[in-house]
């Protein structure tokens, strides 16, 4: 993907943390129009689209799987367990849930997550995922991927059905959306150029508006679709790259937001609901919001240059002779 960059994807990550932190930390309108809950959806859908896309992209094109497992450990773990610790420290995690948070199953029953530590079940969802597809790689051919990707993922999608869940942060109703974003990787990857044709003659303003009424609680049904109406944006916007908004999305102030939106979603709600920065009633923290978001993005800058990036240099230097 370096010698081949993408970069509407860096655009979407950056949105994708917008609308995460938009749904979180900002009244979206009236709350009986719902449009937090609806950015909160949209948001997330885009982003584990994007990871499912990314990390397929490369275990499928060969990347060892010692490298694979080293490097996302060492790009997830060093500020998530911090985040943790510092949380647990301040007494907003119980001692009997620390191990679930630190080995990301909290967000299986019995539910463990709360708090400043709510959001992490995405998280969850993100290191079972990555876990999962190295067995995958490990047990079978990658070739196999093609096979039991589109299975997990139409599963998962299944199994909201029957069970009228329309958004959940369980993996086994969650999980779709990462896998969605995997089976596009896949036809990226492969010659099915009637797939490719379809996203390359989409202009992407209509998957776009559909994605929006997918992620609406009034929609209902239509929430079913969320994932692949994602994948699909996100293709119509990597093939059809001449478009107003492919064009958009390839901006510098994006790829920043997107280089620092990891740092910015673990540390947020910390700031939000457990400093004097999130304090008081809705007038006076609303008013505070500027400020928030300046200090959120000073700290996510912060860590990103001058403490995470230690840990992804290592684990790059680590894996340097195994790629």
């Amino acid at each position: 993907m370096e010698k081949q960059r993408l970069p509407v994807l860096d655009g979407w990550r950056g949105i994708s943390i917008l609308f995460v932190l938009s749904a979180h930390l900002l009244p979206l309108g009236p709350s009986s129009w719902m449009l937090n809950s609806a950015s909160g959806r949209m948001g997330m859908a885009l982003f584990f689209t994007l990871s499912g896309f990314l990390i397929t992209h490369f275990l499928y094109n060969g990347m060892p799987i010692k490298t694979f497992l080293i490097r996302r450990v060492f790009r997830i773990l060093p500020l998530v367990w911090l985040y943790i610790l510092i949380v647990y420290s301040i007494g907003d995690i119980k001692t009997e849930y620390l191990i679930s948070h630190l080995l990301f199953y909290a967000n299986w029953p019995p539910m463990t997550l709360g708090g400043v530590t709510s959001h992490l079940w995405s998280l969850c969802v993100e290191m079972q995922f990555y876990l999962l597809i190295a067995l995958i790689c490990l047990a079978f051919k990658r070739k196999y991927l093609w096979f039991f990707i589109p299975i997990l993922c139409l599963s998962i999608t299944f199994n909201r059905f029957i069970h009228d869940v329309y958004a959940a942060v369980n993996t086994y109703y969650r999980a779709d959306e990462i896998l969605s974003g995997a089976i596009l990787a896949l036809i990226f990857n492969s010659n099915i150029d009637s797939i490719k044709t379809i996203l390359r003659k989409t202009p992407p303003l209509i998957p776009l508006l559909l994605l929006a009424l997918a992620s609406h609680p009034d929609t209902e049904a239509l929430n079913y679709f969320r994932p692949y109406l994602a994948a699909y944006l996100v293709g119509a916007t990597i093939y059809n790259h001449e478009s107003l908004i492919s064009k958009w999305l390839d901006n510098k102030v994006l790829v920043y937001i997107a280089f620092i939106s990891y740092a910015l979603y673990v540390i947020h709600p910390l700031l939000a609901h457990a400093t004097w920065l999130g304090d008081g009633e809705s007038v006076e923290k609303y008013l505070k919001r500027p400020l928030l978001f300046l200090v959120l993005f000073l700290c996510a800058h912060v860590s990103t240059f001058y403490y995470e990036q230690k840990w992804t240099r290592l684990a790059r230097n680590l894996t340097r002779k195994s790629t």
